[in-house]
């Protein structure tokens, strides 16, 4: 990168971090370091949840998932919306009833100890391995591109982060969302502005949208069926749902936002914001990795987008293997950018026939391309074993390192340093107040001044920042980064959320049964994962990830029904059913 854009990028990042500590200091007790003194107005509010939930994996997975396989990754929203209504009457008015500091409090009084403690670890569990992929996800790819340490590029990223957040707890999280929300959707949108700019002089946005249209880039939604699919309607009207319930409901990462609202009527505004907004927001960010793809059929792209690993493969012996695939790749790119071209003439002259033969040539020369790119993986496979080899993550940056002018590669990096700051924030206060409030404070040390658990929950800001770090030096990319967080999730949250919904409606299952049945739901979602894994079973019983939220939160409430009736009733739940 150039002085300018190292300029750019400090600058933003100092300014950030500077602004939050200087912004926020001096909280004098848990409830403004942990709650923010219930401050925070609905559009914070609004910003604060849409910042913690668009990570850098968000930037830098979502356009080349768009890339790759087009705009349906959008339909895994679709239920947000729905999730946001169905918080904002049932779940939010409860915790302001109960003045909670986390989401797991409200357990211990519906359920018992053991119950609370057992949503809370696995919310630990959960959240604590997805702090370590929100660092890791941009320090893979900015030590890729720049040649940095990896370990030294988690570490830089961790203890940014770990700056203001130990300093100002929730109203410092909160504060620097808004300098980085503005700074990830300002450098997104003129990035796209840019790609569409930089697109050949003959070719306009409409034939860009007609290139992409006919390439099967712009299928947005899927009403078929198929419970192996990941993303379509229904997975997203349904399965999704009961993550985003999960998520922003249950998670303390989200919970701990709205619940810094001055007042019940100004969360509900945050949440419903965030409905209305986020949807609009990943549409945006797809189309800007379709534009980069509609781009790169006219300019031509690297055979594999990790340049580094590619470069390094072509000094090694069987280099020219990958230099003779890479020039097939290229005559191929050439080849159908006739084609392409030859489609646009026949749009514009509204020849239907000879669109079918330019569009079925272009798909044809695409579906050739991709295998030369197979093939093209297999030998950078064999010459460096650990390399990943799904390059999808890297498509938005190599744009962005090789075609953006100076000035704006400095943004863009801001851009992913920004987002992985902002989730990464939320993450370890939220991680520090569910470990000092429903571990530490209920179960360890249950009399202590406040300034003691003040203080505590700094240090467990800074021992949750730590173990992120450790795990972002030791993680692996998945094969996809936003699909490794939105799995992750899906293995826990459907758990997490049965509970509360049992807690919520089903009042005649007590604790030890929830208890249980959690035990038992977590215990299958994770083996039908591996099941999945393992490839064993009929196609029509594979089961997409997003569908592990459903099950886990059916499993947990058709087992909590099973067991209450046949285990012993206890003291404290023989009362509760006296008195229902």
């Amino acid at each position: 990168m150039s002085a300018v854009d190292w300029t750019v990028l400090i600058g933003t990042l100092l300014f950030i971090v500077s602004f939050g500590v200087w912004k926020t200091r001096g909280a004098k007790d848990l409830d403004g370091y942990l709650k923010g003194g219930n401050t925070t107005k609905w559009w914070g509010i609004g910003i604060s949840i849409m910042a913690t939930q668009a990570s850098a994996i968000t930037f830098l997975s979502t356009p080349g998932q768009a890339y790759a396989s087009g705009m349906g990754f959008v339909q895994f929203y679709f239920g947000l919306p729905i999730a946001m209504v169905i918080l904002s009457v049932t779940f939010l008015p409860i915790y302001y009833k109960l003045k909670v500091f986390t989401a797991y409090e409200f357990l211990e009084s519906r359920f018992d100890l053991k119950t609370r403690t057992l949503a809370a670890g696995l919310f630990l569990v959960q959240r604590g391995l997805a702090a370590g992929i929100t660092i890791y996800a941009p320090a893979i790819i900015l030590s890729t591109l720049l040649g940095w340490d990896l370990t030294w590029t988690n570490v830089f990223i961790g203890v940014l982060v770990i700056i203001y957040t130990v300093s100002g707890g929730t109203q410092a999280v909160t504060q620097t969302q808004k300098q980085q929300m503005a700074v990830m959707m300002g450098g997104m949108v003129l990035a796209g502005i840019m790609v569409i700019r930089m697109l050949p002089g003959d070719v306009g946005l409409g034939d860009a949208l007609h290139v992409a249209g006919k390439l099967e880039r712009l299928n947005v939604v899927d009403f078929e069926f198929k419970l192996q699919e990941r993303y379509n309607f229904w997975s997203g009207i349904t399965a999704a749902l009961f993550l985003f319930m999960s998520y922003f409901g249950t998670d303390q990462s989200q919970v701990q936002r709205y619940l810094s609202g001055k007042s019940l009527a100004e969360s509900r505004l945050g949440l419903i914001m965030n409905g209305l907004l986020k949807v609009p927001m990943q549409f945006v960010i797809l189309f800007i990795g379709v534009m980069v793809f509609v781009f790169f059929q006219f300019d031509r792209p690297p055979v594999f987008f990790n340049q580094v690993v590619a470069e390094q493969v072509k000094e090694a012996p069987e280099g020219a293997e990958l230099l003779r695939i890479e020039e097939a790749y290229y005559d191929l790119h050439d080849q159908k950018k006739t084609e392409l071209y030859g489609l646009i003439e026949a749009v514009r002259a509204g020849d239907q026939q000879d669109q079918a033969i330019h569009q079925a040539a272009a798909q044809r020369l695409l579906a050739e391309s991709e295998i030369l790119r197979d093939e093209a993986k297999e030998v950078i496979r064999a010459v460096v074993p650990d390399a990943e080899t799904n390059d999808k993550d890297y498509v938005f940056m190599t744009f962005v390192m090789q075609h953006l002018p100076i000035g704006m590669i400095g943004l863009l990096f801001a851009v992913m340093f920004s987002a992985a700051m902002s989730s990464t924030a939320s993450e370890l206060n939220a991680l520090a107040s569910t470990t000092t409030i429903d571990l530490y404070k209920r179960s360890v040390r249950k009399k202590a001044s406040e300034t003691h658990y003040l203080q505590s929950s700094r240090l467990f800001t800074l021992l949750w920042g730590v173990v992120a770090i450790l795990f972002a030096t030791y993680a692996s990319l998945f094969e996809n980064l936003i699909q490794a967080v939105n799995l992750l999730g899906s293995l826990f949250y459907g758990t997490i959320l049965g509970i509360f919904l049992v807690a919520f409606y089903v009042r005649s299952v007590q604790g030890h049964a929830v208890f249980l049945a959690a035990l038992l739901a977590e215990a299958c979602v994770v083996g039908i994962h591996f099941w999945n894994e393992a490839g064993t079973q009929p196609d029509w019983l594979k089961m997409g990830y997003l569908w592990y939220n459903a099950v886990g939160c059916g499993l947990v409430i058709s087992f909590g029904l099973l067991l209450q009736p046949v285990l012993p009733a206890r003291p404290k739940e023989a009362e509760s059913a006296s008195q229902s």
